[in-house]
């Protein structure tokens, strides 16, 4: 696909067909020298909102919880829409006290301590099969391993039969972004709806018949004495599985097509230069695989003398900041061992992401076995990028590996 520079005013960063369309590093250098509070204008019906560019304004936003909420919605497609249904009820889109409760739950089961055991399978589903691929010669990376590895981790936390889990992931690839022209915000709606029934579902069968998964755990959850309802428990595994899946995912397929063309990188990664740790960091930073975040004015404030007022919408781009000079030295550049590297694609403050941990895990065990049985690897066609307004990456890798024959001895 080629994609262009657009003129700044032709910016539409509603429209999902922006980001698959058009090459954006420019734009945003250009709105973080001068426009780092951005309009960005009604289209079509669709509501206009403002557009925060640069690093130390995201998390100022982000600390600040006096003038925006989250609990109107976090990503445009439910701002846009007139808020999100699950508000003060799903983690990522309560605030005050009922958020803190909540996230302390969910971190009981998501805590470096609890899932040592989780890590150690991820371990091994992610050597199968990259050894797998390696000695098949190759594969579509982002259909044959990226899109198996999220979903087996976190469908096994949630007590999902293996069965339902292709027919989750493709709903997860509907429901905020998707692989397909023809799909619209109708499917897309129609998805999310359709993960939250299969939740119901699992819900009352756990309440049947509990088991020692995270939903029988949220069943037997309470916040200041009251249980959590079938609603909070179905929402937050919506945002588990979402969260699960597509973040891990997509940074994975990302890393994948840029050490193909980078290495120089790999070479270093490969040969112990840099530390696999340091490197997931640098290839969160650079994938960036949630674009944005969304709050919503509850007080009147202003930013860059730009006044901002209740009611309006408010965007933070990790797409922006995560490449911001002033918060990164060379940040067009891809270094696996840039630090320090404080990116921002688990996002900042009361809500920073409660999984980061399993998915920095999974991307480290993904390092450590390319690492263990190729020697490289090249992209061999084209790779789709995925059409969305909140997520970026691709949809398809087909990749030939060059196979390590004492890596591959090594646990023959």
């Amino acid at each position: 696909m080629t994609v262009s520079t657009p003129a700044l005013d032709a910016v539409d960063l509603g429209d999902p067909n922006t980001f698959a369309d058009h090459e954006l590093d420019r734009f945003w250098r250009t709105l973080r020298d001068t426009a780092p509070v951005r309009w960005n204008p009604p289209v079509d019906g669709r509501r206009g909102f403002w557009v925060i560019s640069r690093y130390d304004d995201i998390m100022a936003t982000y600390r600040d919880d006096v003038n925006f909420t989250s609990e109107r919605g976090n990503v445009l497609v439910t701002l846009l829409g007139g808020g999100d249904a699950g508000a003060g009820r799903m983690l990522a889109v309560t605030d005050g006290h009922r958020h803190h409760e909540l996230r302390k739950i969910l971190q009981r089961v998501l805590s470096p301590r609890v899932l040592n055991e989780v890590a150690r399978t991820v371990r091994v589903n992610t050597r199968q099969l990259i050894r797998e691929a390696v000695e098949a010669g190759g594969c579509d990376f982002a259909e044959q391993i990226a899109s198996r590895i999220p979903m087996t981790t976190i469908s096994n936390l949630l007590g999902v039969p293996e069965q339902d889990r292709d027919f989750l992931l493709s709903l997860t690839k509907t429901a905020l972004s998707t692989d397909d022209e023809d799909v619209d915000e109708v499917d897309s709606e129609m998805a999310r709806n359709e993960i939250l029934m299969y939740f119901m579902d699992l819900v009352e069968e756990r309440r049947e018949s509990p088991g020692d998964d995270v939903i029988s755990m949220l069943i037997g959850s309470s916040i200041d004495g009251v249980p959590l309802s079938d609603e909070d428990v179905v929402l937050n595994c919506y945002s588990l599985i979402i969260g699960g899946d597509e973040t891990s995912r997509l940074t994975m397929i990302d890393c994948v097509h840029t050490l193909a063309g980078r290495p120089g990188q790999w070479q270093r990664l490969k040969h112990g230069a840099v530390a696999v740790e340091t490197a997931v960091d640098e290839v969160l930073r650079w994938a960036s695989p949630t674009m944005h975040f969304g709050r919503s004015v509850v007080r009147e404030t202003a930013l860059h003398g730009v006044r901002m007022r209740p009611g309006e919408i408010v965007t933070l781009w990790h797409a922006s900041g995560n490449r911001d000079e002033r918060a990164f030295e060379r940040p067009g550049e891809f270094d696996l061992g840039r630090t320090p590297n404080k990116h921002l694609a688990f996002g900042y403050g009361p809500h920073f992401c409660v999984g980061s941990y399993l998915a920095k895990v999974e991307i480290s065990e993904l390092l450590i076995a390319l690492r263990d049985f190729t020697t490289g690897f090249e992209r061999t066609g084209e790779s789709l990028r995925i059409r969305s307004n909140f997520l970026t990456g691709f949809s398809t890798l087909p990749v030939r590996f060059r196979p390590d024959h004492s890596g591959l001895r090594e646990v023959g």
